[in-house]
């Protein structure tokens, strides 16, 4: 995907409709997530799993280096803010807080699941933040599944599952809040992997919800949570708020994804634990 849709503009950027706009931008995101998960699936070949953290550290590093690449090849005048780079190595063109538009990219979301043999649980995320507008494009590649969701996909809410509710949670920490919710609408806790794994569970209908609070950054959920919000799924921070990106401090600590069925129980039970 090199070529724009309509005409170049004098400074060499892409003129077209709003809509044929985000159908470009949206496109190139899941090229740049599928392609940087091609690259990670043959690096995982490479290497094999006996060193892990190697494994780990040259997963990161190729991914990102291959998003880095091709967002100052082909979007020069757009900022980024990348896991590696922390928001400051992480920036292409002009200064992220002063930017337009920002690339909020997580080149390997669940490294520790990447670096065990047989785990798919883990993600390439690219989105796109537009000022006055939020995140208007976005792609989570699941790499080991070989699928990439979208935001110019629908995937819609399924019927109510016939059994318990399920809720996906950290492998190692489940928060207290998740356990609440589990609690009052009678679910089940499923450990799983990285954060987009576990958002795009819930857009799978594999689980009902994703509950966590302790610890993300903006790159963790962005492009995760504008594939759910695409499709009306429930996205916010755990008391109700909106998601809010492109922040001077990248720090974005909790998240509620769910069946917009579940949301006001989920979210009367998280407050009641405060």
């Amino acid at each position: 995907m090199h070529d724009a849709p309509g005409s170049a503009s004098a400074t060499g950027a892409p003129t077209a409709t709003p809509q044929a706009a985000d159908a470009y931008d949206v496109g190139f995101a899941a090229e740049l997530a599928h392609g940087a998960g091609e690259l990670l699936l043959e690096l995982r070949d490479e290497l094999g799993f006996d060193d892990p953290k190697a494994l780990k550290a040259a997963g990161d590093r190729r991914a990102d280096d291959y998003l880095l690449g091709r967002l100052a090849a082909e979007r020069p005048g757009d900022a980024v803010l990348s896991e590696e780079g922390k928001g400051e190595q992480g920036r292409v063109g002009t200064a992220r807080l002063d930017a337009d538009r920002v690339w909020i990219i997580d080149p390997l979301d669940g490294t520790r699941e990447y670096s065990e043999a047989g785990r798919d649980d883990w993600a390439v995320h690219v989105a796109l933040w537009q000022r006055g507008l939020g995140l208007t494009a976005a792609a989570v590649a699941l790499p080991a599944e070989g699928v990439t969701l979208r935001t110019d996909a629908l995937y819609e809410v399924p019927e109510a599952r016939a059994g318990k509710p399920r809720i996906a949670v950290s492998r190692t920490r489940p928060p207290a809040e998740a356990e609440a919710v589990a609690a009052a609408i009678g679910a089940e806790l499923v450990p799983m992997g990285s954060a987009g794994a576990k958002v795009m569970a819930v857009v799978a209908g594999t689980v009902d919800a994703y509950v966590h609070s302790g610890g993300q950054f903006e790159w963790d959920s962005a492009a995760p949570v504008a594939v759910a919000l695409a499709s009306d799924w429930h996205a916010s921070r755990i008391d109700g708020a909106p998601l809010r990106y492109n922040n001077a401090d990248p720090y974005l600590p909790d998240l509620l994804v769910c069946r917009p069925d579940l949301a006001g129980p989920a979210l009367k039970a998280i407050a009641e634990t405060h």
